[in-house]
C-alpha cells in the first residue's frame, strides 16, 4: 500500500498520545524527514512543550519501514528512555499501524552489565564477594546479599530478557554483580551458554526493529570501539543532545590507581607468576600518588612516570601469563582477570603517551585515596569521525542556540571548521507566548556575588521576592551549601507562612511532590533540580538563581580546555566557561513556563547578567522572557499572580508495588511482573544516609556513575550531596566506586 504524507502520519500520532499538533512540531518532522533524504545533519531546538519525540520518531519509522534499516535514537536520561518505550513508541506503534499497513517495532538496547549471566549463574565465573557467601556466615550485610542472590537465581529462572529493570522491586550492587559480567570480562562465542544468552538474544532481535533506543554512552562506545553492538544503521537521533560532549567525555575517560592495580594482580592470582610483580608495582604507584598535590600535571613527573613504567611492564607479563589455551577458552575466572590486567595495563600506557590531547591530572578520593585521571580535552574530531562519518545523525534539544547561535554547540562536536561535514541548524522554537507568560528580572541593584556565600543584600531580596510571590518558589542555587544556608535563614525569616525544603533532606521526588502540592511552600536546591524538575501549575511561579554557573575555577579540564583556545587566539572564557553558564542558566529559567497557562518571574540575583562583557551572549541563550530590572514593578506582578492564581495542579502519587502482585506502568500496554522479595525491616528505598533518603532513580544513577568510571569527588558536584552521604550510600547499596564503563 502507498505510504501516507508525514502530515497525515504524525497527525496520527499526534492523536494517538491524545494531543494537540503544534507548528513547531510539525516544522521539526519534515526537517527530520528532509535531513533522512538528505543524508545531511541537523541540529534542531526544540522548546519546552514541542513535542520533539513524536517530530522523530514518527520520520524515524517511515525511513526504517522503508529502507529495512532501524533508526536508533539515544537518550542522555533513563527517565527519556523509559518514556519513549513504556509510553510514546508504544501508542505510536498503535496509531501508525492502519496506516502503515505493518505495525512498527522497537526496542531497548543496554549494555551487558544490565543482564544476568545464565554462564555466571552456573559457576562460570568467580564471586565477586566469595568471603560474604559462605556457609554460616553472621554477619547481617552478608545475610541480606545471600538472600538477595538466592531471590536473583530464582527469578532468572523465570524471566524471558534477564533484564535487571524488569525486577521489581530490585537488588543491591553488590548483589546484581554476582549475576553480571561486563563486555570485557564475558567471553563472547567461547561461552558455552551464547546460544542462550540474554544479551545476544536482546541484540539479535533489535536487528529487526524498526527504532532502536538506547543511550548516549553505549553509542559513542559502539561507534567508537566498533563493537558491532548495535545493528547496521544510517539513522541516528541524539536527544538531549546538549548532553553530549560529557557523555562522550566520560566513555573515553581512564583512571588509575595503586589499589587497582593491587585488585587486578589479586584476580590473577595463581594464574600467573608474575602476579607478585604486578602487586609490587601498585604499592609503588600508590606511594608515589600520595605526595602529588590535587590538579593538573602538566606533564609527567620522573618518580610517577617510573612508577607508571613498572605498572605497564608487570601488567604486560601477567598479560603473557593469562593468555588462553585450547582447554581453558570458558574459563571465566582467567576472563576477569584478563579484563582487569588489561584496563591498568592501558590505562598505565595512554598516560606514559602523553597524548596532545590527553589532560592528566590527581584527584582525592575520600575512600581510595588519590587518583590520576585522564580525559581528553576536546571529543570534537572523535565525534566528527565516529559519529557524523557513517550516517545521517539529528541532534534535538530545548537548549542548543546558545548567544543566537549553534554555533558554540556545534564547535564542540566536530561540525565547524576544515572538513565538517554539511549540517543545517533549526529553531522551532516553542508554543509557549515567552514575553507575555514571564519576566527576566536582573536585580542590577545587588553587589556581585563574591566567594563567601549570599550577602546579606541577596539574602534580603530572596525573602522579599518570596513573600511578594506567597512561596511558590524554586530556588536554584550554585551549590549546594548555598543552597542549604539560605534554606536555614530563609526558614528563621519567613517562620511557618512559607515552608521551605531543601535538596538532601528527603528524596527529591517526595520534596517536588510537596512543593508541587502546597502554594505556599518553596523549593530550594541546586544541579538537579536545575534540569529535572518539572511543576506546572501555580506552585511554581517565581525561579531564583543565585549566581551565574560558570564551572570550578579548578576543575582541570574546563581550564586546559579554556587555556588551548587563548592559545589559539580564541576567547577560551567564552568558549568554555560562558557557554557552560549559558547551557545551564536556560535549563534553569526552563522550569518555570511548562505550560501555555504558566505565568511568572525567573530572577537572576547576580547583576553581572547586565553588567559583565558577556552578559549579551548569556541573555540571549535564555527563552524570550520580557527583560526588567525594575524591582517594584516585579514585586507588585507577583503579589497579582499570587493573588489570582488558581489552584494547584493534581499531583501524581507513585504507583504502588506490591510483594507479589504487579506493577502498573504508566503508558504501558501491560504490567510487568514483579518478582517476590523477603520482608525487611528497613527497606533501601527509604534508607536515609547522612540526612538524605535516596531515591531508586538516584541509586541507580549511583550505580551507573559507579560503573561509568565517576568517583565521590564528582558525584559530590553531581548529586550535590556531602561525600560523607555519598560513600555511606555507596557502601550500603555495595557500589564499588572504582573504573570501568556501565554501558559497554
Amino acid at each position: 500500500m502507498p505510504r501516507p504524507p508525514l502530515d497525515a502520519l504524525l497527525h496520527a500520532a499526534v492523536t494517538g498520545l491524545g494531543g494537540t499538533e503544534r507548528p513547531g512540531q510539525v516544522q521539526m518532522a519534515k526537517a527530520v524527514a528532509r535531513a533522512v533524504e538528505t543524508e545531511e545533519h541537523l541540529l534542531v531546538q526544540a522548546g519546552t512543550g514541542t513535542g520533539k519525540s513524536l517530530a522523530y520518531l514518527v520520520p524515524a519509522v517511515v525511513h526504517a519501514q522503508e529502507s529495512g534499516k532501524p533508526a536508533v535514537v539515544a537518550t542522555a536520561t533513563l527517565a527519556l528512555q523509559a518514556q519513549i518505550v513504556d509510553r510514546d513508541m508504544p501508542r505510536v506503534a498503535e496509531a501508525l499501524t492502519p496506516l502503515l499497513g505493518r505495525r512498527p517495532t522497537y526496542a531497548l538496547v543496554k549494555g551487558r552489565r544490565n543482564y544476568v549471566c545464565l554462564h555466571k549463574l552456573e559457576g562460570g565465573f568467580p564471586d565477586e564477594d566469595e568471603a560474604l557467601l559462605g556457609v554460616g556466615q553472621v554477619d547481617a550485610a552478608a545475610g541480606r546479599l545471600g538472600q538477595e542472590v538466592v531471590r536473583l537465581r530464582e527469578w532468572a529462572d523465570s524471566t524471558e530478557t534477564g533484564d535487571r529493570d524488569e525486577l521489581v522491586p530490585g537488588v543491591s550492587e553488590r548483589a546484581w554483580r554476582q549475576v553480571s559480567v561486563s563486555a570485557h570480562e564475558c567471553l563472547g562465542s567461547k561461552c558455552p551458554l551464547v546460544a542462550e544468552c540474554f544479551v545476544e538474544r536482546a541484540r539479535a532481535a533489535a536487528a529487526d526493529v524498526d527504532v532502536i533506543v538506547t543511550n548516549h554512552s553505549f553509542m559513542a562506545i559502539d561507534s567508537f570501539e566498533g563493537r558491532q553492538m548495535l545493528p547496521e544503521h544510517d539513522v541516528l537521533v541524539v536527544d538531549e543532545a546538549h548532553e553530549l560532549v560529557d557523555r562522550v567525555t566520560s566513555t573515553v575517560s581512564d583512571e588509575l590507581t595503586g589499589a587497582m592495580v593491587g585488585t587486578a594482580a589479586k584476580k590473577a592470582g595463581r594464574m600467573s607468576e608474575n602476579a607478585a610483580a604486578l602487586t609490587e608495582a601498585g604499592d609503588l604507584l600508590a606511594t608515589v600518588l600520595e605526595p602529588l598535590e590535587e590538579g593538573r600535571l602538566l606533564g609527567v613527573p620522573d618518580s610517577l612516570g617510573l612508577a607508571l613504567a613498572r605498572v605497564r611492564d608487570a601488567a604486560r607479563q601477567v598479560q603473557s601469563d593469562l593468555k588462553p589455551t585450547s582447554n581453558e577458552d570458558a574459563d571465566g575466572a582467567r576472563q576477569v582477570a584478563r579484563a582487569a590486567v588489561d584496563e591498568v595495563q592501558e590505562n598505565a600506557e595512554r598516560i606514559l603517551e602523553e597524548r596532545e590531547l590527553d589532560v592528566v591530572w590527581v584527584s582525592q578520593d575520600q575512600r581510595r585515596g588519590p587518583v590520576l585521571r585522564v580525559a581528553p580535552m576536546s571529543v570534537a574530531m572523535l565525534v566528527r569521525d565516529k559519529v557524523f562519518a557513517e550516517r545521517t545523525v539529528v541532534l534535538t534539544s530545548a537548549t542548543l542556540e546558545l548567544g543566537g547561535t549553534f554555533d558554540a554547540v556545534a564547535g564542540t562536536i566536530g561540525l565547524r571548521g576544515e572538513g565538517a561535514p554539511a549540517w543545517q541548524g533549526l529553531d522551532v522554537g516553542s508554543p509557549f507566548d515567552y514575553p507575555r507568560q514571564a519576566i527576566a528580572y536582573v536585580a542590577a541593584h545587588l553587589p556581585p556575588p563574591g566567594r563567601d556565600g549570599a550577602s546579606d543584600e541577596s539574602l534580603d531580596e530572596i525573602e522579599q521576592l518570596v513573600r511578594a510571590a506567597g512561596g511558590r518558589t524554586l530556588g536554584l542555587f550554585s551549590s549546594m551549601r548555598a543552597a542549604q544556608t539560605a534554606a536555614e535563614i530563609m526558614r528563621a525569616r519567613l517562620g511557618d507562612d512559607f515552608p521551605v525544603l531543601c535538596q538532601g533532606e528527603d528524596q527529591i521526588t517526595t520534596l517536588v511532590r510537596q512543593f508541587a502540592r502546597d502554594p505556599r511552600t518553596c523549593l530550594f536546591g541546586t544541579l538537579t533540580l536545575w534540569q529535572g524538575v518539572d511543576v506546572p501549575g501555580s506552585s511554581c511561579q517565581l525561579v531564583i538563581i543565585d549566581r551565574i554557573p560558570f564551572p570550578r575555577p579548578d576543575d582541570p579540564l574546563a581550564s586546559a580546555r579554556s587555556q588551548a583556545i587563548a592559545r589559539m587566539g580564541g576567547n577560551g572564557f567564552m568558549a568554555v566557561s560562558a557557554t557552560h553558564a549559558a547551557l545551564r542558566l536556560a535549563q534553569g529559567a526552563g522550569r518555570l513556563v511548562r505550560r501555555a497557562d504558566d505565568r511568572g518571574v525567573v530572577a537572576f540575583l547576580d547583576s553581572r547578567m547586565m553588567t559583565a562583557r558577556y552578559a549579551g551572549f548569556l541573555q540571549r541563550s535564555l527563552p524570550p522572557f520580557w527583560p526588567t530590572t525594575d524591582k517594584a514593578m516585579v514585586l507588585g506582578a507577583l503579589t497579582r499572580l499570587d493573588q489570582t492564581a488558581p489552584a494547584p495542579l493534581p499531583v501524581e502519587e507513585p504507583a504502588m508495588r506490591t510483594l507479589t502482585g504487579t506493577r502498573a506502568e504508566d503508558g504501558a500496554e501491560h504490567p510487568r511482573p514483579v518478582a517476590p522479595t523477603p520482608p525487611v525491616a528497613d527497606s533501601p528505598r527509604r534508607a536515609v544516609t547522612g540526612g538524605h533518603a535516596w531515591t531508586d532513580e538516584q541509586d541507580e544513577e549511583l550505580r551507573d556513575a559507579a560503573d561509568a568510571g565517576l568517583q565521590l569527588d564528582e558525584l559530590v558536584e553531581h548529586f550535590e550531596l556531602p561525600g560523607e552521604a555519598i560513600a555511606a550510600r555507596a557502601e550500603q547499596l555495595g557500589v564499588k566506586l572504582a573504573s570501568g564503563a556501565l554501558f559497554d
